[in-house]
C-alpha cells in the first residue's frame, strides 16, 4: 500500500489517498509488462497491405517474343516482376496481427505498470464542479499547479469525464483523457506525468484488483 498526498484545485494538500495493488513479482515484472506493451502496439496494426503478383496482375496473356533467335533473354510474360508494370515477389498480403494474452495477465501487466509509475502520480481532488463552461485556460493551469509540464505528455485518469473538461482539453496536443476502468499500458508508460482523481483511483482499485 501507498500513500499518496491529494491536491486540490489550488494545489495545495487538501488529504491523503492510498493505492493498493497487486502487482508481479520482481523477476517477472519487467517481462509481462513488456509483452502486454508489444501486444498493444502489435494489435493496433491493420494489416491491410496488399500487393498483386505477377498472377492477378492485368495482362500478360501473351508471350512477348520467340523463345530463340532474337538475342535477346528469354521472356514468357510482359508481367514478370523483373518487367515494369509486373507483379511484386513476396509483397505484403493482408494478415491478421493479433496477438492473445490471458486477461489476468493482462491486468497484472497494467497494475505493475501503474505502480511503477508512483513517482510521476499526481492525485487530486475532483474538479468537475470548478470548471462551469468549456475553458482550456483554467484546466490548463490547474494542471501547472499540480506539477504537470504541459509541454510534454500527461495521462489525466478520471472516474469520469464531464463534457466541460473534455472540450477544455482537446485542444491541449500532450494532453491525453481517460477513463480510470478504460486504461491502456502505452498511455500509462509514455506519459511523463499522470494526474488521477482520488476518485478514479478508488474506481482504478475496485476494477483492476478483482482477480
Amino acid at each position: 500500500m501507498v500513500n499518496c498526498v491529494v491536491k486540490n484545485w489550488q494545489g495545495e494538500e487538501s488529504g491523503e489517498a492510498s493505492l493498493e495493488l497487486k502487482v508481479a513479482k520482481d523477476e517477472n515484472a519487467n517481462h509481462i509488462v513488456h509483452r502486454a506493451l508489444i501486444r498493444q502496439q502489435t494489435n493496433a496494426r491493420q494489416g491491410n497491405a496488399s500487393t498483386k503478383t505477377r498472377a492477378e496482375v492485368r495482362g500478360g496473356g501473351r508471350k512477348p517474343w520467340k523463345q530463340k533467335g532474337t538475342g535477346r533473354a528469354r521472356a514468357g510474360s510482359n508481367r514478370s516482376p523483373l518487367w515494369k508494370g509486373g507483379g511484386v515477389s513476396f509483397g505484403p498480403k493482408p494478415r491478421e496481427f493479433e496477438i492473445k494474452m490471458n486477461r489476468k495477465e493482462r491486468r497484472l501487466a497494467l497494475r505493475t505498470a501503474i505502480a511503477s509509475r508512483m513517482e510521476d502520480l499526481i492525485l487530486v481532488e475532483s474538479f468537475g464542479d470548478q470548471l462551469t463552461q468549456p475553458k482550456t485556460k483554467e484546466l490548463t493551469s490547474a494542471l501547472t499547479r499540480w506539477g504537470a509540464n504541459l509541454e510534454k505528455r500527461t495521462l489525466l485518469i478520471l472516474d469520469e469525464i464531464p463534457e466541460n473538461v473534455q472540450l477544455s482539453a482537446r485542444n491541449v496536443a500532450s494532453l491525453k483523457i481517460l477513463k480510470a476502468d478504460s486504461l491502456n499500458i502505452y498511455d500509462i508508460l509514455v506519459a511523463n506525468k499522470i494526474v488521477a482523481t482520488s476518485s478514479a483511483i478508488a474506481k482504478l482499485q475496485e476494477v483492476y484488483n478483482d482477480d
